[in-house]
């Protein structure tokens, strides 16, 4: 296996991991003002988690593919990671959008 495939695993591995941490922080923005019932923001913030979210999805399908394509890579913690992180804030945005749909239900009694 080259180096360079290595190298190549470990940038793509970071990038999914920055966007889906910038991900996290907008969810994070985006419930704070669901608490205060400004759900302007709230939505504008969820869409900026997603947009995130769909460039780190973006950086792990070419990877698999790559590999799908022939593509040889070594195991990497840092990917394995990468991916667990990147589920795991999915799996966040969905929650916090079902949050705010229900702080949208409290707030109109």
């Amino acid at each position: 296996m080259g180096e360079e495939f290595n190298e190549e695993l470990v940038a793509t591995a970071m990038q999914i991991i920055m966007n889906a941490g910038d991900a996290r922080l907008s969810i994070k923005d985006a419930l704070s003002h669901a608490k205060a019932f400004d759900f302007t923001e709230a939505e504008k913030k969820m869409e900026e988690a997603k947009k995130f979210i769909v460039q780190a999805h973006k950086s792990q399908t070419e990877v698999i593919q790559s590999e799908a394509n022939g593509k040889k890579y070594e195991y990497s913690m840092l990917f394995a990671h990468a991916q667990d992180t990147l589920m795991t804030i999915m799996s966040e945005i969905q929650l916090a959008e079902q949050m705010i749909d229900i702080l949208k239900i409290i707030s109109h009694k």
